[in-house]
């Protein structure tokens, strides 16, 4: 589904030079579930920007669903993401003046989807992420948590070929966490890709494949045997790392 081919990104600042991707190259098939992980200043961010066409790259090759996006005017990117490409933020980015349903509706809205057929839609995502009893709440009214949980619902508003999420469970604790990541194993398990970035070894374990960052170079690309039970890979006291 995503063809990467010596995908490079350089920033200028001033006259300096700064390689953030350098000759990234890596596949993705239909339904997979992977994290990219690395430390600060690895690339990983960068990548997740190009990946969901929030940048451009200095150079090389992104197909996405046999489209080369890379090569693709600048006017295009909006209405790819809008089909093609769910987000999720650490900070959710809900909008706090519209409800539950109203979040998750919005990306509808702008693909010209009839309200009807929007607001169906948008009640079954909420069901399925287990809030059908919070649609009319603002986000001010619900955990963050609950937050994670619609921000998730709305990236898969408009039927995203993947999901691409940026540090999930960042503002979350280690039960939510938890909580959040069952709900991403659960969407993959019924067919959708999901990308996550994360910093976080215990949290990317629960992917069945880590990319692995360095100074903007891929060191590694692992494999993973999915056969812990997720309980198991998050257990710590709740308290362990709470925002």
């Amino acid at each position: 589904m995503i063809k990467i081919l010596d995908l490079q990104k350089t920033y200028q600042t001033g006259s300096i030079a700064v390689e953030a991707l350098r000759s990234v190259s890596f596949h993705i098939a239909e339904g997979e579930f992977v994290a990219i992980m690395g430390p600060s200043g690895s690339g990983k961010s960068t990548l997740m920007n190009l990946l969901g066409l929030l940048d451009v790259p200095t150079a090389g090759t992104y197909i996405l669903n046999q489209t080369e996006v890379s090569a693709l005017a600048l006017k295009d990117y909006a209405r790819i993401r809008n089909q093609e490409i769910g987000f999720v933020f650490q900070t959710f980015n809900l909008l706090p003046h519209l409800t539950a349903l109203q979040n998750v509706e919005l990306p509808m809205l702008y693909a010209g989807i009839k309200p009807v057929r929007r607001r169906e839609r948008a009640l079954d995502l909420l069901k399925e992420v287990g809030l059908a009893a919070r649609t009319h709440h603002y986000p001010h009214e619900l955990s963050g948590g609950q937050n994670q949980r619609v921000a998730i619902a709305r990236s898969l508003a408009n039927r995203p070929a993947m999901v691409l999420a940026d540090e999930p469970t960042g503002a979350l604790d280690t039960h939510t966490s938890l909580e959040v990541m069952e709900i991403f194993q659960k969407l993959n398990r019924g067919g959708t890709t999901i990308i996550l970035v994360t910093h976080e070894e215990d949290i990317a374990r629960h992917a069945g494949r880590i990319l692995r960052l360095n100074d903007g170079l891929l060191i590694s690309d692992d494999k993973l045997q999915q056969t812990l039970d997720a309980a198991k890979i998050l257990r710590k006291e709740d308290t362990a790392y709470e925002h």
